[in-house]
């Protein structure tokens, strides 16, 4: 049912200011189903409702259009501000019309950490419990790149990659002859003189020091009377740049999400009466096929019970038979890996000698099992009984639903159902339907499917994400000094995980092959400073 009767639009638009700001689009059950930003929010949003705009639009824009019931906005100081907040209300609420921001990237920040010998600054995306000091976010990666590397220049700071440079690095770096570098690598300026330097960046960088942004303006408008017009415009640059670094911006803190009216067991039985299906689908699954790089390709599985999640029945795959990104193959191999194992752990629950004297398909004895009951006796058994689904939905059209269909066929499983949800205009494919079924986006039935299928989703994000996270530490290693791709696959290989060599001490760490005490020194220091 709608949240409540629908607001007079127009009339509501002459209240939003002539602003920056962010906006929130939603539908009659007030589920936020589009955040966009503007630098002017009433022209923006009154663009929507013009009917040149719904003749005109595309397919995609004119169902947006056609679903707003309401909306919601938030002004802001400036434009780094809008796509900050943008950002994170998209993050936040996962609207199904936003794209951007979908991929859960983060913006920049700084990093710099003050323990380390000679510190210097880095840029990362996550922030970390770690002892450093971080800086941002930061809205414009490019102005924040070249401002940095003009900060470096400007107080003296290393760029230089070893964590400790000495007297065999000052040989291949050229910074301290070009006025680049203050040179503490070979004792030019000591550490105090060289950490006082680096509060004075820290200051320059969180917006206190605005004299020095006056000072370039003041060369710059010297240089033009000049007539160094080349000189000029590159500090005209550096303006633009440092202003658009340090412009401030608020942190914006998540809110709650709305409430939604959501009657899983109403949704499930509009399904069953969508899909023409005889029993209502009590149990779905639903497979997400996921790809970082053709070496992290992952799937995940999650299980609805009468509309509602049932985490512990979740789960999450590495794509092993597949070489590069093809997601039917990818979903050919998930599928068969959940229900082979399911029909072997059946086979194994009734023992070997009754299965293979009985000549029923799998489809039918695995129904059979459910209807006697045989799922109260597992609790006497190692391993619980694991029912099949009375559907299956994959995320995708045609080509992911045909593969998983062959899967299906293969395993004798020709009579359980499956669909094929699209994401692009939420088209439901069933196997021997040359037509997708088009529900309207008012109904529970796809609503419901659309949960199921955003939770999949973000269950393979996840995974994506702890892979990630994986990789970043395993990453790390590479910024060690001493540490070839050789010694870091053997200390892997030895430890199995970054986090494990961190516990590790100077004398296990040696006894790997091709590391001595020494560097075994080293790379405990390292670790403890990054």
């Amino acid at each position: 049912m709608p949240t409540s009767a629908k607001p007079d639009l127009q009339k509501k638009l002459q209240e939003v200011p002539h602003k920056p700001g962010v906006y929130l689009h939603k539908d009659r059950f007030g589920t936020v189903i589009y955040v966009g930003k503007a630098r002017d929010l009433r022209k923006r949003l009154a663009s929507y409702f013009t009917p040149s705009r719904q003749k005109m639009a595309e397919h995609k824009t004119r169902a947006l259009i056609e679903s707003i019931w309401d909306f919601d906005y938030h002004t802001v100081r400036n434009e780094p501000e809008s796509l900050l907040l943008e950002g994170k209300l998209i993050k936040e609420y996962r609207p199904k019309y936003n794209v951007a921001f979908r991929d859960d990237k983060r913006f920049l920040l700084v990093k710099i950490h003050l323990e380390e010998p000679w510190p210097k600054f880095g840029l990362t995306r996550l922030k970390k419990d770690d002892g450093a000091r971080y800086f941002g976010p930061f809205a414009h990666s490019g102005a924040l790149r070249r401002t940095i590397s003009w900060m470096n220049r400007e107080f003296g700071l290393r760029a230089c990659r070893p964590m400790n440079p000495g007297e065999k690095d000052y040989q291949h770096c050229s910074n301290d002859i070009i006025k680049n570098c203050s040179a503490p690598c070979i004792g030019k300026i000591d550490r105090e003189g060289y950490l006082a330097k680096v509060e004075q960046a820290c200051e320059f960088l969180s917006g206190h020091s605005k004299d020095l942004v006056r000072s370039i303006e003041e060369d710059m408008e010297a240089a033009a009377e000049a007539l160094d017009f080349e000189r000029a415009a590159e500090l005209r640059d550096m303006v633009d740049n440092l202003k658009k670094t340090l412009r401030p911006t608020r942190q914006f803190r998540k809110r709650g999400v709305p409430g939604k009216a959501i009657k899983p067991k109403e949704d499930v039985i509009e399904l069953q009466d969508a899909l023409g299906m005889g029993e209502p689908p009590t149990v779905m699954e639903c497979f997400d096929i996921s790809n970082i790089s053709s070496n992290h390709i992952v799937a995940s599985m999650v299980r609805f019970r009468d509309g509602v999640s049932e985490n512990s029945s979740y789960r999450r795959y590495r794509i092993k038979t597949v070489e590069r990104q093809d997601d039917f193959a990818s979903m050919a191999e998930v599928v068969r890996r959940r229900y082979s194992r399911i029909l072997l752990e059946a086979r194994e629950f009734v023992g070997e000698d009754a299965a293979d004297a009985n000549q029923e398909n799998p489809m039918e004895a695995m129904r059979r099992i459910e209807r006697e009951e045989m799922v109260k006796k597992s609790q006497e058994k190692k391993k619980p009984f694991v029912r099949l689904p009375d559907l299956i939905i994959v995320d995708g059209g045609k080509g992911q639903l045909s593969s998983a269909v062959k899967e299906l066929q293969r395993l004798g499983l020709h009579d359980l159902p499956i669909i094929g949800l699209a994401k692009q205009r939420e088209e439901i494919f069933r196997p021997g339907n040359s037509e997708p079924l088009v529900l309207s986006h008012d109904t529970g039935a796809l609503k419901l499917l659309q949960r199921i299928r955003d939770e999949a989703h973000r269950f393979a994000n996840g995974y994506h994400q702890l892979l990630m996270k994986r990789r970043v530490e395993e990453s790390i290693l590479d910024d060690c000094p001493g540490i070839s791709q050789a010694r870091k696959e053997r200390l892997l290989k030895r430890f199995g995980s970054v986090a494990r060599i961190r516990k590790a001490t100077a004398e296990q760490i040696a006894e790997v092959n091709g590391i001595n005490a020494r560097l075994a020194d080293e790379i405990v220091h390292f670790l403890k400073t990054h």
